[in-house]
């Protein structure tokens, strides 16, 4: 069969190929050729057959014969298996009919649920679009939800709040309340005008659609409940403030803790007064400038009065380098009392009065800067029975003037909003400040003792340098220039009563004495000496220009300038004519004495007292 297929189709080859034939032939050869390879690989495979074919006992044609023998058996029983199986196979038949009918059916519905999806798909898509619409919906109506949210919020006045400002007591949460209410009362006045204004709490009118709040419905309502409501605040903010302020009347009160804790702390409702009455406002300004007008005024009147319980009094109008020696005499005998002789001239622990005063910059003494003195408690002063000079006194009055100055100085600036030239700390310290010019012009006009007026000159130079560190100079330098004013011209007349008693001194008023040195020229020691430690108290250098204004002896005196012009200059020349006439008053004295050793003695004692 073989054989004649290949007959015939050698029989149909065209005498001429194309080369595409050519080449179709030559791969079949080629792919003929490989399957004979295969062949022969799988026939030499065989270890008997490899054998036989080496040794040249392989019978070809033997073998093909019973090569197919085995075939022509294999094949019969291959066919009566297959009659075996028949019914098998026509059962199987049967059975994928079935299953062939089954799946013709699953495939029908199938196609019937696919078409149903094809229609589900389009309500699906449907669906999908409503959902998006919806979504949209619901998130303008959350935007707007929140827009109405914050702007009712910002317009309606909560009960709690209205309940808190009408009935509530003043405190924390009532300051809130009226911090919540100005808010709210703001933003309902916005008007157009404020549409572009980016400083606006609402730029754009965003929160009510563009609409001003004060054209809106609830803002016109609102309007007048928040006017009430501002009213009843301003009311219980006037009650609230008056009532602390006659708090600061009281004798023995803590005026720094009352600012403190019930003032400071409230400040904002001051502002509240300025923007929403200003009538009440100044009501209150005013009420608190007379409160603390009155009540400083009283404090250093009283500490001034129980002070001077403790003044020593150490100089008075015979306290003069030449006095009289009758003066010294106890009235019931003739001798000198020698506890008379003093102490009006001599500057001994006086001098730590000015400890803590001078500044380190002009070179004053770093120890003694620390070891500053506190103000004399004059409570305790009094039960301890303690005396005090004039100028530790002096020094507790302006200290504490400074502080309280100090004190209302911030608080009023703080509390009130006042920076201008018209604020109230001159009407607060006007009468106070004139109390104490007052006090101390009475006192000078009995006051000898020029140690103590050179004390208390160069104390009111030191509190200018602290009241210019505290940054009032501006309304306390005045005031102190004032003091000044006073001392200077009182100083003036207390040494030109020590020159007058110098120059009007003689052998029969203050005893011509022995050879000894002279009560005099001990007394002119000593207050030379006072006055020099005195004026070079602070200072490096003794040479040195004094920051106070007060000229120091120099080696050259033209350069002892001063800014205060001819003061410092004027205290100078008389101790320079005070030690002239001294000389003068020595030479006196020894021409009493009978022979001219014993003068030269009496002068060389006195003038070694005096060096």
């Amino acid at each position: 069969m073989t054989s004649t297929t290949t007959r015939s189709t050698g029989n149909n080859i065209p005498k001429r190929t194309s080369l595409p034939l050519l080449k179709t032939a030559k791969e079949s050869g080629e792919q003929a050729a490989e399957t004979l390879s295969a062949d022969l690989a799988v026939f030499l495979s065989d270890p008997s057959l490899r054998s036989a074919l080496a040794d040249g006992s392989l019978d070809l044609a033997s073998y093909s014969s019973t090569i197919n023998s085995e075939l022509a058996t294999l094949e019969r029983e291959c066919i009566a298996l297959h009659r075996q199986a028949a019914p098998d196979i026509r059962i199987l038949r049967e059975e994928m009919d079935v299953c062939d009918s089954i799946l013709a059916g699953l495939q029908e519905m199938l196609l019937g649920f696919q078409a149903d999806l094809s229609g589900l798909s389009g309500d699906i898509r449907q669906l999908q679009d409503q959902s998006r619409s919806l979504a949209v919906q619901v998130d303008n109506r959350r935007d707007a939800e929140e827009g109405l949210r914050l702007f009712l919020e910002r317009i309606v006045v909560p009960p709690n709040l209205a309940e808190c400002i009408c009935r509530g007591e003043v405190d924390e949460l009532f300051l809130e309340c009226v911090k919540d209410l100005e808010e709210k009362n703001a933003y309902v006045q916005l008007t157009e005008e404020a549409i572009d204004d980016p400083a606006s709490s609402d730029p754009g009118f965003v929160l009510s659609s563009g609409i001003p709040p004060s054209q809106t419905a609830a803002g016109k309502e609102m309007i007048e409940h928040l006017s009430k409501l501002r009213l009843k605040a301003v009311e219980r903010t006037r009650s609230y403030f008056l009532n602390v302020m006659k708090q600061l009347r009281r004798p023995k009160t803590h005026i720094r803790m009352i600012q403190t804790h019930a003032l400071l702390k409230y400040e904002y409702l001051v502002d509240f007064l300025l923007v929403s009455s200003p009538t009440i406002h100044i009501e209150i300004r005013d009420v608190y400038v007379e409160s603390m007008s009155k009540t400083l005024h009283t404090l250093f009147r009283t500490y001034h009065k129980q002070l001077l319980t403790l003044d020593m009094r150490l100089a008075t109008r015979v306290d003069l380098i030449a006095v009289e020696e009758g003066a010294l005499r106890d009235a019931f005998s003739t001798k000198v009392n020698m506890r008379k002789r003093g102490d009006a001239f001599v500057l001994g622990d006086r001098a730590k009065v000015l400890d803590g005063t001078i500044s380190t910059e002009s070179g004053g003494d770093e120890n003694a800067a620390a070891a500053s003195l506190p103000p004399i408690n004059a409570h305790l002063a009094s039960m301890n029975g303690e005396k005090y000079s004039y100028e530790m006194i002096f020094r507790s009055i302006i200290s504490h003037l400074i502080d309280a100055a100090t004190n209302e100085y911030i608080f009023a600036r703080q509390f009130f909003k006042e920076y201008g030239q018209n604020d109230c700390w001159e009407a607060i310290f006007g009468k106070t400040l004139s109390l104490v010019l007052e006090q101390l012009e009475n006192y000078l006009f009995n006051c000898h003792d020029a140690i103590a007026i050179l004390l208390m000159i160069k104390l009111t130079h030191s509190f200018k340098r602290t009241v210019k560190a505290r940054r009032i100079d501006k309304v306390m330098e005045p005031f102190l220039d004032r003091v000044a004013n006073l001392f200077w011209p009182r100083l003036k007349m207390v040494m030109d009563a020590h020159l007058r008693s110098i120059r009007g001194a003689n052998a029969k008023k203050v005893g011509g004495g022995d050879i000894h040195p002279h009560l005099v020229s001990r007394r002119y020691a000593e207050f030379t000496c006072s006055i020099l430690l005195i004026l070079n108290r602070g200072r490096k250098n003794v040479g040195e220009s004094n920051a106070e204004g007060l000229a120091t002896p120099s080696v050259n005196q033209n350069d002892n300038s001063s800014y205060r012009g001819s003061a410092g200059d004027m205290l100078m020349n008389d101790l320079d004519v005070m030690l002239e006439e001294m000389v003068l008053l020595l030479k006196r004295l020894a021409d009493v004495h009978a022979t001219n050793i014993k003068r030269n003695v009496f002068m060389i004692n006195n003038l070694d007292q005096i060096i």
